[in-house]
């Protein structure tokens, strides 16, 4: 009967095909470092929150920077040239004039804003009226609100900031994208203080886990030893600790991600009550998926690296006496 078995057993391993052999012991070093990962849970989770934080700073940054773009590309008005005419100038003389700005390639609409109209307003919003009523005449002038083509560039911008303000007509011209050009650099440059950041922060994570992974080792050396000594190869003793390595970054970016969604949660109603105050309907911007992935995708990179490392440095000191 045993040997019946054992020829049953040697029969099933002659079937099996090399892939199988190898997609089978892939399966069994990944799921055994998970169980080693489980049987020190305490520790094990101190090391996946520190690589989640560690993940979930640039994360948080970069969607600050994403929600503030989000902000500032509604900022359509912000992007318009104010024209303001010499107090000569007539309401059918700047009507004529806005017909002939507006004729131009590079001017998408153009807006007149009477003085009439415009003394209206500011009475109304000012809170000033009854002091406005005592004026003699109106102080305000006839204003042209320009918006440029939405192809254009900053030189072709300043280049009809120019050509607007020379003309004999003007008196003032208030470019009001000034500030949201400010705002948009202030941007990039934290754009790329979040990619140095996340750089060293990197950097961080792989020495984190090269010391967690250099830790196991030790702790193993024995056994690692004798596996050595029945003729183990170094890929074969080496492929457990990358899967070690490989779920702490899982881990640590599976966290990161609920993380980053629950501090979206906690503000998305202050956030939205704020918006209410500027009449918006404006909503925080989460991850999406591309992002997500890309977190956890750089979790399980960075943990392949620092395991990769730490078992490339250590495992050549260990060789059986």
């Amino acid at each position: 009967m045993a040997v019946r078995q054992h020829r049953d057993a040697l029969s099933a391993a002659r079937r099996s095909s090399p892939l199988t052999i190898w997609l089978s012991r892939h399966a069994s070093n990944c799921l055994g470092a998970l169980g080693r990962i489980a049987r020190q849970p305490f520790a094990s989770f101190l090391t996946i929150l520190v690589i989640a934080v560690t993940l979930a700073l640039p994360a948080s940054m970069h969607l600050v920077i994403k929600n503030a773009r989000s902000v500032s590309g509604g900022w359509d008005s912000a992007l318009d040239f104010s024209l303001y005419l010499k107090p000569g100038v007539t309401r059918t003389q700047a009507e004529r004039l806005a017909d002939i700005i507006e004729q131009r390639a590079d001017v998408e609409t153009v807006t007149l804003i009477p003085a009439d109209e415009a003394l209206a307003e500011f009475k109304a919003q000012s809170g000033f009226g009854a002091a406005l009523d005592h004026l003699a005449e109106n102080p305000l002038p006839h204003t042209l609100v320009v918006r440029p083509g939405s192809a254009m560039t900053g030189l072709s911008v300043t280049l009809l900031n120019e050509e607007l303000a020379n003309l004999p007509e003007t008196d003032f011209v208030q470019v009001d994208t000034e500030w949201v050009q400010r705002f948009l650099v202030i941007l990039d440059m934290l754009q790329r203080a979040i990619t140095i950041g996340s750089l060293l922060l990197g950097a961080a994570i792989i020495v984190i886990i090269g010391n967690t992974i250099r830790l196991d080792i030790q702790n193993r050396r024995e056994e690692i030893e004798v596996t050595k000594l029945i003729g183990a190869s170094n890929a074969f003793v080496r492929r457990p600790f990358l899967y070690s390595g490989l779920w702490y970054g899982l881990g640590g970016g599976t966290l990161a991600l609920i993380l980053v969604g629950y501090g979206v949660y906690m503000l998305d109603a202050p956030a939205g009550r704020l918006a209410g105050l500027y009449n918006s309907a404006y909503r925080l911007l989460s991850l999406d998926l591309r992002e997500s992935l890309a977190i956890i995708g750089t979790g399980v990179l960075l943990g392949l690296v620092g395991s990769w490392l730490a078992v490339a440095r250590h495992l050549r000191r260990i060789e059986p006496r």
